[in-house]
């Protein structure tokens, strides 16, 4: 039996090209310099280089796409590594109920672990077959396919495990925290 949900939410477009949205200047960064620290409520805190990055194991996920100012992009294949497979590499504690994810810029966003252990999240070095440009979020994005792309951060440098949520940039601003698409949860 064929799946008859839709797959565009209510409230959104499909559009055929990627915009280039964020808030600030786009970070140049030197792999060389480059790490990614991982702490909090965590047995065994962590600091990754690129290169130890890319050599986890990695999966492709085509997921939809849904940006808060209304439009879609249908099958957008990130590749990257599972955030449950980091999650597995620093143990978190039984206080862990929330992650906090920090990027260059000052961006921040954050889900429940709950969400954060989906299998569809990722955190990304490439899409549709190239790694991530800059203005994409080379070299380390978030992706949250349930959620509104403002909680798929860019540039991402760390990720905090904490017993307390932290609300992220836009949702201290007035956006919503849960971000659903298919709820229309945009602001708070």
């Amino acid at each position: 039996m064929p799946d008859t949900k839709p797959r565009l939410p209510p409230g959104q477009r499909l559009i055929d090209h990627f915009p280039v949205l964020h808030v600030g200047q786009i970070p140049r960064s030197s792999l060389k310099d480059w790490d990614l620290r991982i702490w909090g409520e965590v047995r065994s805190p962590r600091v990754l280089s690129y290169d130890e990055l890319r050599a986890l194991p990695s999966v492709i996920d085509t997921s939809d796409f849904h940006c808060v100012t209304s439009w879609s992009m249908f099958d957008c294949a990130w590749e990257g590594v599972r955030f449950s497979d980091l999650c597995d590499l620093v143990s978190p504690t039984e206080r862990a109920h929330h992650v906090t994810v920090g990027c260059d810029g000052d961006y921040t966003t954050s889900l429940t672990l709950e969400e954060a252990l989906e299998p569809d999240v990722l955190l990304a070095w490439g899409l549709n077959g190239q790694d991530l440009t800059p203005e994409h979020g080379y070299p380390l994005r978030l992706v949250v396919p349930q959620k509104y792309a403002y909680k798929a951060a860019k540039w991402v440098r760390w990720v905090c495990f904490t017993e307390n949520r932290e609300l992220g940039y836009w949702e201290s601003r007035g956006y919503h925290d849960n971000a659903d698409p298919w709820r229309q949860e945009r602001y708070a």
